[in-house]
């Protein structure tokens, strides 16, 4: 992602999500004399603070995760909280009533936070957030059932590729020359996290937002090909040493990396904290691991207007056009006659795609 997405607002967002991440996100360790709480179930699914025992361990999930066994590895999703024994203890929450009070737009909420939303929905903020609307938001678990269900959240509506409106075999048709880094079960596991995420409107939004998304991915990373910045002269670049965390990572750690090229110290820095996971000293883990480098770029897509007006995700489901997506990610650079074949080469593909989903483009498709 080059200089001209700096968004000053985000180190400001950063520090702000790093207070709330450190709230809902315990890693301490137990002690080896601490009960086993109930076993680990690969059909189970887990939210943000749930426990579970795994191999002689308990373990607390940090986010929504299903069907990823307990370890240190993998998405990152679970946090060891060490050795288990001498039975077992009941899993967290409790049956509870729905009397929590209605959402206010712009009222702060802090983690943890259970509102009715006015489509009558209950949601648990998973970070504190100025009044952020529940159902765009990726601060949000939604929807929350709390009548009868012990305090459990309900699978995303993005959590599976029976949701995702791209198949396999249409995504191997749209990136036929993709490396094997960038997998389609990569990108099913980052969905799982953004709820809102192809799932908002109807069949026909939810499947020109999934184009929409792949189109300018396919741009930036060469048809899913290039994991980092291919000129490394530019890798040193990207540390702002203004920020108060600076650059622990080293001066050339945070150059363009993933589908979406994510790049700057404080970038990491947001979309780590955001994501749960530690970017900032470990910005690697965006070129190691598929979900992680595809969830920087939903990140991006769902919450990040960069030089836009409006954040890509909601360019698509307001109806607002393939191009203002493209304003979001590079404005001038390419809009208003800033890079016509850049555009055009976005515009391509989008329309690629879209036939391949079986769907119309819609207006408004250039800059």
């Amino acid at each position: 992602m080059p200089k001209k997405r700096l968004l000053s607002i985000l180190a400001t967002v950063s520090v702000a999500v790093a207070g709330a991440a450190a709230a809902i996100l315990p890693m301490t360790s137990s002690s080896a004399a601490e009960a086993c709480v109930a076993a680990y179930s690969s059909s189970a699914v887990y939210t943000g603070n749930m426990r579970a025992s795994y191999n002689g361990r308990n373990w607390t999930a940090k986010w929504w995760t299903q069907g990823e066994a307990p370890s240190t590895g993998g998405s990152g999703v679970w946090a060891d909280n060490g050795a288990c024994g001498g039975g077992t203890t009941p899993p967290p929450g409790g049956g509870t009533t729905c009397n929590h009070p209605n959402w206010v737009a712009g009222q702060f909420y802090p983690a943890g936070s259970i509102v009715r939303y006015t489509n009558g929905q209950y949601y648990r903020a998973s970070h504190e957030n100025p009044g952020y609307d529940p159902v765009i938001s990726t601060w949000y678990w939604s929807p929350y059932t709390c009548t009868g269900g012990g305090g459990t959240t309900t699978p995303p509506p993005g959590g599976g590729s029976g949701a995702f409106p791209v198949s396999e075999a249409q995504f191997n048709q749209m990136f036929p020359n993709r490396i094997a880094f960038y997998s389609y079960a990569g990108l099913i596991d980052a969905i799982k996290k953004f709820p809102a995420f192809t799932t908002t409107g109807s069949d026909t939004i939810k499947k020109q937002e999934a184009a929409a998304f792949l189109a300018n991915v396919n741009h930036e990373s060469g048809g899913l090909v290039y994991v980092e910045e291919i000129n490394q002269a530019n890798w040193p670049l990207y540390c702002d040493r203004s920020q108060p965390y600076g650059c622990p990572a080293g001066q050339s750690a945070y150059h363009g990396r993933g589908p979406i090229q994510l790049s700057w110290n404080f970038n990491y820095k947001a979309a780590g904290d955001a994501l749960g996971i530690d970017l900032l000293n470990n910005p690697d883990r965006v070129k190691n691991e598929s979900s992680v480098a595809y969830q920087t770029a939903i990140w991006y897509w769902m919450t990040q207007r960069g030089p836009g007006t409006m954040t890509p995700h909601d360019a698509m489901v307001n109806s607002r056009g393939f191009g203002e997506t493209i304003r979001s990610i590079n404005g001038s650079l390419e809009c208003n006659g800033g890079n016509p074949a850049q555009v055009q080469s976005r515009v391509n593909a989008y329309n690629r795609f879209t036939g391949i989903l079986g769907v119309s483009p819609g207006g408004n498709l250039s800059c």
